[in-house]
């Protein structure tokens, strides 16, 4: 039994993505058949699928059905998290998902799941991603305040969901954690974070995250070993659509 990562599949069975440049980037063709192959190959019906946020472009509940369902039908138990443009997923409609999709499909948001002795914790996060102010050699020489401000506004938020996350786990006796970010741990030019300080506090092994897409992004957060604890991104264009395995 193994624990398996990807994120950012950004599905549009339903939607048309004629002026997206996703569908002028190489790395996208024929991505959804990649990453059936992939999954197909690896997970077994007894292993665990984690996809970290940014599942659909669909618009709403309707427009997303298709794309939900072609997650619903890879192999293993699947866990979903919340991304930034998944708009049909409020997150006071995650019991309603649940109940929706049970025995398919397990949304996480404001709950935990189990993997072993592992719980596994988590919530979409939230980064400043600027505007960033730069000078004629393209380096930050500062930023706009007032969003600035905003994101950190909407990262409390995320704390406080990601915190309820922890406690459930901690309530349920578990003691070790992967926790799961759709944004990364930290914004740029970060080297900590509010993010980074709960999952150190809470003895988390792995902080797994998505969102940094396009090879100019891969690098915008922590990669690697830090203070024990190993951060991995698991974008689906940065895994080359091949599931990372977490754990077993």
């Amino acid at each position: 039994m193994s624990l398996y990562a990807i994120g950012d599949l950004h599905l549009h069975f339903q939607t048309d993505l004629k002026a997206k440049a996703q569908l002028r980037d190489r790395a996208w063709r024929n991505h959804e058949q990649k990453v059936q192959k992939y999954c197909l190959e690896l997970i077994r019906p007894d292993d665990t699928l984690v996809l970290v946020g940014d599942h659909s472009w669909g618009r709403n509940l309707d427009e997303c059905e298709q794309d939900l369902w072609f997650i619903a039908e890879l192999p293993g138990r699947k866990i979903l998290l919340r991304g930034n443009h998944d708009m049909f997923w409020d997150a006071k409609k995650t019991q309603m998902l649940n109940a929706r999709y049970a025995g398919k499909l397990l949304f996480l948001q404001d709950n935990f799941y189990s993997y072993e002795d592992y719980a596994l914790v988590g919530t979409k996060g939230h980064c400043f991603e600027g505007p960033f102010y730069l000078n004629r050699r393209g380096q930050i020489i500062g930023w706009d305040e007032e969003k600035a401000e905003h994101a950190r506004k909407l990262a409390e938020r995320e704390l406080e969901r990601l915190r309820v996350s922890f406690e459930a786990a901690r309530a349920a006796g578990y003691r070790k954690y992967i926790l799961f970010l759709h944004y990364p741990p930290t914004s740029i030019l970060e080297e900590d974070s509010p993010f980074t300080a709960m999952a150190e506090e809470y003895g988390a092994e792995q902080v797994v995250y998505a969102h940094s897409h396009g090879e100019s992004r891969f690098h915008d957060s922590i990669l690697g070993e830090k203070n024990g604890i190993r951060y991995s991104l698991v974008s689906g264009d940065y895994l080359r659509w091949k599931p990372i395995k977490i754990l077993g």
